[in-house]
């Protein structure tokens, strides 16, 4: 994109855009970006209040008059959305169309589950969903008729994820959604697009559920600008859910765990093989994200298929069930050996491997890795996957027990440990050996190990994890303490991000390494794969990842690369940027790689460990240095908790992680588990999902919990950062409470 199309306005001349509720807050402040954009608005709102009683025309002849003050084009509505013909009457009586349509009204009647009345749910859903439906539906065939059309849905984070005495709003927010999504689809044709929001902001119906110092960050004019961008004609999102606050934006999407097939050899399917399934069913490792209703109906047929394959019977009040013939047997495959290889290279191979993972001469300190007569020739460290993987090709289909489809073979995760600089030059012998054999339901994982040896020198050591598609269900174990695992990277923004454009060629240049899969090079064999172009290597990510933490954190000086961990997530196409985020913790670099252009994370759960010492995990203990007065505090914290724990769950209810840091460094982690049993507080990240996570220093933290610096204004001053439910962080008021006088 050229700096001059970057920096040109979006013009919405000649465009009619209705906006309701836009008599104040978030509305008027989409109203009045519209008409500055050019836009000919059309300030709808009832005039009522936050409840949806009574009516005024003043609320929205203000904002009109602050449009047409400014030169702007807008005339008033003063309608219920629930006319919403009336509306758009409006839009064409003044302007003779409509483009755009902001669904913005909105009210409350907040109340427990147990007091909500037929009439609070019912005004509820009649101004928000049903007001919604009616509005939209008016503007629908004016949109199809002229073959253009803009709709914006307003949802919730209280529809998204719930809240408390909101069980009528929740649902109405969550059902504009579901509307959204489908009229996506029934629009697209016409183009006409529709998406949701749900914004957080300083609105009338925030102001009772907020804190002010909180509220004064929550401008609404930081979340029209999404709302404009939406609805410009060149914007061709579509379908999309966003939720925008504070001038943060993101998207968000479902996910979906790989699940489990219950109905297994000699045996029905019963409540009591749900509950023995249950782990697998409700396990998000290599988690899908489904975006359409055929994406579910493919899954279904695909199980269908698979226990035809395997001879079930697809009755499901059927008695009879046949033998399993899956072609998993880990007691045959774990322990077998795969045959010694031998590989042997020249200067040449790699030279070719840094530049398949984007060495080049513009870069001076590249020619170390390029160029053989450099005084400092050195392999990067990576390359140490190419002859372990040579040692692979071919061998698994004459493993016993794995009797595997190999057009369903995906590359799940990759460790590489390098004990010494690989020779530039030489024969290489590695012995692979089938560490285990995991069942995932709906696919079977293979971990293999490979040891690299010079001579009698071990120069390093691979694993990798292999998932079969379908080939799952054969009775075996989930997990193994055979891998080597992820881990996730800190809540906290990156210490360090390195960006690189691929080449188109990459892949095609990357392959030269040994890796011939047609799926890198030829267009017709990855269309068959499902993709729209050819692939690149998952391992030439990695490569490219592990250049970027060398770069930062090793000058890149290569006996300093240790070991590296990534779990592939996504896809590359050659030609896009990848952006490698980096965070510091010790000799443990935690990375995550995303393609910048659609900001998909491509490598996840990644790290690579620098120096002498091999990092190894601490189950919920970080393993960080004392000396900190927090250490002091947390145990009284404790002491607190066990004196009136179920009291403290009952009311809290949230799981609190706490990263101290010092020196700008993670110091320490702390849980307070306010969640499970009687509570409990222990040193380490939280052992299930924080719903709240605190970062600040050592230093701030006691002063907050002394009293001597409000949260709030450490919030806002940075010193306090907060992740996750920030409304949960009001509750901790019980635990700190009256710390200065213990």
């Amino acid at each position: 994109m050229s700096a001059t199309l970057a920096a040109a306005p979006l013009c919405f001349d000649g465009q009619v855009v209705l906006v309701t509720g836009a008599g104040g807050g978030l509305g008027r402040a989409y109203a009045l970006l519209f008409a500055e954009q050019g836009a000919s608005v059309i300030v709808n709102d009832l005039g009522g209040d936050l409840k949806g009683e009574g009516k005024s025309s003043s609320t929205a002849d203000k904002v009109v008059e602050e449009i047409r003050a400014k030169g702007g084009k807008a005339v008033p509505n003063y309608d219920s959305v629930e006319e919403g013909e009336k509306i758009i009457q409006t839009a064409l009586d003044a302007y003779g169309r409509i483009d755009v349509v902001v669904n913005n009204a909105g009210i409350l009647r907040d109340c427990s589950f147990a007091r909500t009345s037929d009439w609070d749910w019912d005004l509820i859903h009649r101004v928000h969903l049903r007001g919604s439906f009616k509005v939209t539906r008016a503007a629908w065939n004016h949109m199809r008729n002229q073959k253009y059309g803009r709709i914006i849905m307003t949802a919730s984070s209280s529809g998204l994820y719930g809240n408390f005495g909101q069980a009528n709003y929740s649902a109405a927010k969550l059902g504009l959604l579901g509307l959204s999504n489908t009229l996506a689809i029934e629009g697209q044709k016409y183009n006409i697009h529709c998406n949701t929001i749900a914004p957080t902001a300083d609105s009338r119906m925030t102001q009772t559920v907020l804190p002010q110092e909180f509220l004064d960050a929550l401008k609404p004019e930081f979340v029209a600008p999404l709302v404009v961008w939406l609805c410009h004609e060149s914007c061709q999102e579509n379908g999309s859910l966003f939720e925008v606050g504070a001038g943060w934006i993101g998207k968000l999407r479902w996910e979906r765990t790989l699940g489990a097939i219950v109905r297994q050899k000699n045996q029905q399917m019963t409540p009591e093989t749900v509950r023995d399934n249950w782990e697998r069913i409700c396990d998000f490792d290599n988690a899908t994200k489904p975006k359409s209703n055929r994406e579910m109906i493919s899954t279904l047929q695909e199980v269908l298929n698979n226990l035809n394959e395997r001879g079930v019977s697809t009755n499901p009040t059927s008695g009879t069930i046949q033998t399993n013939t899956s072609g998993i047997n880990p007691a045959e495959a774990v322990g077998q050996k795969m045959p010694r290889t031998e590989y042997t290279y020249t200067n040449l191979q790699p030279i070719l491997y840094a530049l398949g993972v984007g060495m080049t001469t513009r870069d001076p300190d590249h020619l170390k890795f390029i160029f053989e007569r450099n005084e400092e020739f050195f392999c990067v460290p990576t390359f140490g996957v190419i002859p372990a993987q040579a040692s692979m090709n071919g061998a698994l289909a004459s493993v016993p027990g794995l009797n595997i489809d190999f057009t369903k073979v995906l590359h799940g995760e990759q460790y590489l440990e390098v004990y010494k600089p690989l020779p530039t030059s030489g024969t290489l012998k590695s012995e692979g050996t089938i560490a285990d054999v995991l069942d995932k339901g709906s696919g079977a994982v293979i971990l293999i190990d490979v040891h690299t040896y010079n001579e009698r020198d071990l120069v390093c050591y691979n694993q990798f994890s292999i998932f079969v598609v379908g080939a799952g269900g054969f009775g075996g174990k989930r997990t193994s303490d055979k891998v080597k695992a992820t881990m996730n990277p800190p809540n906290r923004p990156p210490d360090a991000m390195i960006s690189d454009v691929t080449s188109v060629d990459q892949a095609a240049l990357y392959r030269l390494n040994g890796d011939w899969n047609p799926l890198h090079i030829d267009p017709n064999f990855a269309a068959f794969g499902g993709f729209k172009k050819p692939i690149l290597h998952g391992l030439c990510s990695m490569g490219f990842a592990a250049r970027h933490v060398l770069k930062q954190y090793a000058n890149n000086d290569v006996t300093k690369f240790k070991a590296i961990k990534v779990r592939f997530a996504k896809p590359v196409i050659p030609g896009q940027t990848l952006e490698t985020e980096m965070w510091k913790d010790g000799n443990l670099i935690h990375l995550k790689t995303k393609v910048k252009e659609t900001n998909e994370v491509v490598l996840a759960g990644a790290y690579v460990v620098l120096e002498e010492t091999v990092y190894k995990p601490k189950t919920n203990d970080t393993g960080m240095r004392g000396e900190l007065q927090s250490d002091l505090v947390f145990p009284e914290i404790g002491r607190r908790i066990r004196d009136v724990g179920k009291e403290m769950v009952r009311k809290v209810n949230a799981v609190f992680q706490w990263d101290i840091t010092k020196d700008g460094k993670t110091a320490a982690q702390w849980t307070i588990d306010l969640k499970n049993g009687s509570g409990e507080l222990y040193k380490g990240t939280a052992r299930h999902q924080a719903d709240t996570t605190f970062t600040l220093s050592d230093e701030d933290f006691i002063q907050v919990v002394s009293g001597k610096l409000n949260p709030q204004k450490a919030f806002f001053a940075g010193k306090l950062k907060i992740m996750g439910n920030i409304m949960l962080s009001q509750k901790l008021e019980i635990i700190l409470k009256d710390y200065a006088k213990l």
